[in-house]
């Protein structure tokens, strides 16, 4: 498949048993409430979708300007353009709930706003983005509880991420968020890599969103540079529709006389 927005190659892998698609499956994924068909969704070599570079600023860290001083920051380009903030410079742990997050929408506004500046992805006089870069915050694994009051334990996930999407805290990670933050895991010295150092193998990232824990899979080369990462999504049916053709429109005017519906 290609994502005409941004030229990106995905690839899908879906369950066929006895050489058929079910219609129906037990998967579930952080968010949704329905159950789906497991399949799996590839983004294929995702680095410079945006950019044409993983690292845009070519450093794996930036310190943004904040009011709270300077903030260690990795812009990084993989499945979309990131700004992925080392929550504790904010006094935060990129576990906080949703409540809590839009007290911070303003200040990651305009931190989302120097990050394209230092990438080079808009100019001064340009209007402002709420969409492009992403942003986020990141930070170690602790405990958290979600909205439904379960209690995600530290040991469960790898790295807690808060994304920000169109001036709102994202209810989950969106799937291009996910593909930057796994990509960002894989650079040495970058915000994400340093509070995910715990992991020996960065290569399956488990995050810890507000709607649950997002496993990610990274097949990465020896420079770093992601081939391909992979998320499981859950496949259903959502609409059967019926549509009514008139008669005439399938016969030739030679044949059409009386008008009618067919259905």
């Amino acid at each position: 498949m290609r994502n005409l927005n941004t030229g990106a190659r995905l690839t899908t892998t879906v369950p066929t048993p006895q050489g058929v698609v079910p219609e129906s499956g037990d998967a579930m994924v952080p968010g949704a409430a329905a159950r789906g068909v497991a399949v799996g969704l590839t983004f294929c070599d995702p680095a410079g979708a945006t950019t044409g570079k993983l690292l845009p600023t070519g450093s794996p860290v930036d310190q943004l300007e904040s009011a709270a001083g300077p903030l260690p920051t990795s812009i990084v380009d993989a499945g979309a353009a990131a700004a992925l903030v080392d929550a504790a410079a904010l006094g935060l742990s990129a576990a906080e709930s949703t409540e809590q997050l839009l007290a911070w929408i303003p200040e990651l506004a305009q931190l989302r706003r120097r990050a394209a500046l230092a990438a080079g992805m808009v100019a001064e006089t340009d209007p402002v983005s709420y969409a492009i870069p992403k942003v986020g915050l990141v930070g170690p694994a602790v405990d958290y509880a979600l909205p439904s009051g379960h209690l995600v334990r530290a040991n469960e996930y790898d790295l807690a991420v808060r994304m920000v999407s169109m001036h709102s805290p994202h209810p989950a990670i969106g799937l291009t968020s996910a593909v930057a933050v796994a990509a960002a895991a894989q650079i040495g010295r970058s915000v994400v890599a340093r509070c995910a150092a715990h992991r020996p193998d960065l290569t399956r990232l488990r995050l810890g969103t507000l709607a649950g824990v997002v496993t990610v899979d990274v097949e990465a080369s020896p420079s770093g540079t992601p081939r391909a990462v992979t998320l499981q999504r859950a496949a259903r049916r959502i609409a059967t529709a019926e549509l009514l053709v008139p008669v005439s429109s399938l016969l030739t005017p030679q044949t059409a006389t009386t008008p009618g519906w067919a259905s």
